[in-house]
């Protein structure tokens, strides 16, 4: 049996593979990108074809490297509520709909509800793939009586793979057709669609082998021929899964392009607070926040608006180190400037995608400087609002985070996020935890480790901490009380925007 494993991750913007042994330690890694399409305001698409052919690319990167004799089975994570429309010949019948396009306002607000809340763990938004199915049956219904297959990413790369149309319950969970309870398809939520359960791929628990790789596919890789295909996780729960998030009171927080933290929960449980997710350990959920805005904020602004290019006056500095080192020096509240870090929206706990960012306190003072901290602390408040609005509907308070992406990079956020939190934080051992996460699948797939539990705890770590400084907490708790009413006090005027804005177009 080989002592390796290979794990796929296919994001918005790229395919990604990863090679990791045991210990989670990367071995090798390749990549390649490709781009998405936004053909009107709101809307998201991509040629899924593009799926494929950068994960050809990237494995072939990855595993051209090493022995691939030693390789003991593949995983996959990838971008969530993602789906395409495919023929019987697997060949798409429109571009793919991606988990960003906001494009189904309107049959959020006649079919959301309660019912299909409880059902699915997801409160009515335009994320949830659902709706966006019901938009097509209302403006495409051609596209839907065509179709023979609904794949999610992670579904078309296992056909791919194998020929096999199968996934996993932790990669459909998204696109809201599961029932959490029963981890099984739902007849009635298909049927409103005007679909049937043959259109979509057969469910499995993650961590159970859907197949094995073609040999036709496995001479176009480089691997071996019957290498097991493992079935995987969305990239927000495989990333619990690889920072080790497997037990009670535990939490990850992902500071990426968009920001979100799962706490684990052994039993089901939904509320507007939270979206609830299949968990990487089958049977198990993750309670998850989530805004758009995380690392986007900071890169809008930086490139937008600081007005530093790269390598500023021939120095090895980024923009966001040298605005990293002037806010460091201003004081907690960026001296009365307040950022709504809403650029794109907010999910959790407001629902709403009319809402957009603010700069709340703007005075003569402030500065480039100002600016950046306030989105720091904005972006770390918010989180404030979400984690402790999922603690009061769930009862329960999570003792401490572990934090991953590309944000973890700042000290002085990462700083901010514990002392805003007050609680510690410490930062995953490996960065590419999202992929991480599908390599502790293949690996327990495998049967190199008796369970996931085991995989995961075998192949995480964590790395710096910091903990929080309760003068700089203090500070930040009064800071709250005036951040947590912002959004109550402009939603109205959110909405009334976009329809003036509407009405002007």
């Amino acid at each position: 049996m080989g002592d390796l494993v290979l794990a796929i991750d296919c994001s918005t913007t790229a395919s990604k593979a990863v090679v990791w042994d045991m210990q989670g330690r990367a071995v090798s890694m390749g990549h390649a990108g490709f781009s998405h399409a936004a053909p009107q305001p709101g809307w998201g698409e991509q040629d899924p074809g593009d799926w494929w052919t950068a994960t050809v690319t990237a494995i072939g990167k990855a595993c051209g490297r090493i022995d691939v004799s030693r390789l003991a089975a593949l995983s996959i994570t990838h971008q969530r509520e993602t789906f395409v429309c495919l023929d019987e010949a697997g060949h798409a019948l429109r571009p793919a709909m991606l988990w960003l396009d906001t494009r189904a306002t309107e049959e959020v607000a006649q079919f959301g509800s309660d019912a299909v809340h409880r059902k699915t763990g997801k409160p009515p938004n335009t994320a949830t793939s659902w709706y966006k199915l019901l938009w097509l049956r209302a403006h495409e219904p051609r596209t839907l009586d065509s179709t023979a297959r609904i794949a999610d990413v992670h579904a078309y790369l296992v056909n791919r793979l194998t020929g096999e149309w199968a996934t996993s319950w932790g990669s459909i969970d998204p696109l809201g057709v599961l029932d959490l309870e029963t981890f099984a398809l739902d007849d009635d939520l298909i049927d409103r669609i005007g679909l049937t359960k043959a259109q979509f791929p057969s469910v499995h628990a993650p961590g159970t082998v859907l197949g094995t790789l073609r040999r036709e596919v496995a001479d176009l890789l480089g691997l071996t021929p019957g290498l097991p295909v493992v079935a995987g996780l969305g990239d927000g729960q495989a990333a619990g899964l690889g920072v080790g998030i497997t037990r009670p009171g535990e939490a990850y927080l992902n500071l990426g392009t968009g920001i979100v933290s799962g706490t684990f929960s052994a039993e089901y449980r939904t509320d507007r607070a939270f979206r609830t997710m299949t968990g990487g350990v089958p049977g198990t959920y993750l309670i998850e926040t989530f805004f758009g805005g995380g690392t986007y904020n900071v890169t809008w602004f930086t490139e937008r608006f600081s007005g530093i290019g790269g390598q500023p006056f021939g120095l090895d500095l980024s923009p966001e180190r040298i605005l990293e080192a002037a806010a460091a020096d201003l004081p907690a509240g960026a001296e009365g400037l307040l950022a709504l870090p809403y650029l794109t929206g907010v999910l959790t706990p407001y629902w709403d995608s009319n809402a957009r960012g603010v700069l709340f306190g703007l005075s003569p003072r402030h500065g480039k400087a100002h600016v950046y901290r306030a989105i720091l602390e904005g972006l770390a408040l918010e989180q404030r609002l979400s984690t402790t609005g999922a603690e009061a509907a769930m009862g329960t308070r999570t003792e401490r985070f572990r934090l991953m992406g590309g944000g973890t990079r700042s000290r002085l956020w990462s700083q901010i996020v514990a002392d805003v939190l007050d609680r510690p934080v410490e930062i995953a051992r490996e960065a590419e935890a999202t992929c991480l996460g599908a390599g502790m699948l293949a690996a327990a797939g495998a049967g190199l480790f008796p369970s996931i539990g085991a995989a995961s705890d075998a192949m995480s770590g964590g790395g710096r901490q910091h903990l929080p400084d309760p003068d700089q907490t203090t500070r930040y708790d009064r800071l709250f009380g005036v951040y947590k009413d912002l959004y109550p006090a402009l939603r109205d005027q959110f909405a009334r925007l976009k329809d003036v804005m509407h009405e002007l177009s």
